[in-house]
């Protein structure tokens, strides 16, 4: 009975997170469509556009990360709980998964740079 009600508390404290999750995109997006507007207002509008485009620069690589290093991660622990052996490999494809990343962050920062 008790794994029940821990497995009931998990699966609260789950829609919880999610909640949460989504409460934070949502003002980041928003507070970075303010800065946008802000700038429109100033008469630069591409000022507000590069903002845009860096915040969606980062924000997309992030989740297309943050997806697939949850993919390839459980793919990557049960391979290695059969064949301790392939960890060299398993390892090459979380390293080209966090490069999708830091290639998101490269670009929003060359983006802001441009400013």
């Amino acid at each position: 009975m008790r794994s029940l009600a821990s497995r009931r508390e998990l699966i609260e404290m789950k829609k919880k997170l999610r909640i949460a999750l989504i409460l934070f995109a949502f003002v980041a997006m928003a507070s970075n469509f303010a800065v946008a507007a802000y700038a429109q207002a100033e008469g630069r509008p591409e000022i507000g556009y590069a903002l845009i485009g860096a915040g969606l620069a980062i924000g997309l690589a992030g989740l297309g990360a943050g997806l697939g290093m949850g993919t390839a991660g459980a793919a990557a622990i049960g391979a290695l709980a059969e064949k301790p052996e392939v960890f060299s490999k398993t390892l090459i494809y979380i390293v080209f998964i966090e490069a999708i990343a830091i290639y998101g962050l490269v670009i929003s920062f060359m983006i802001l740079i441009r400013i």
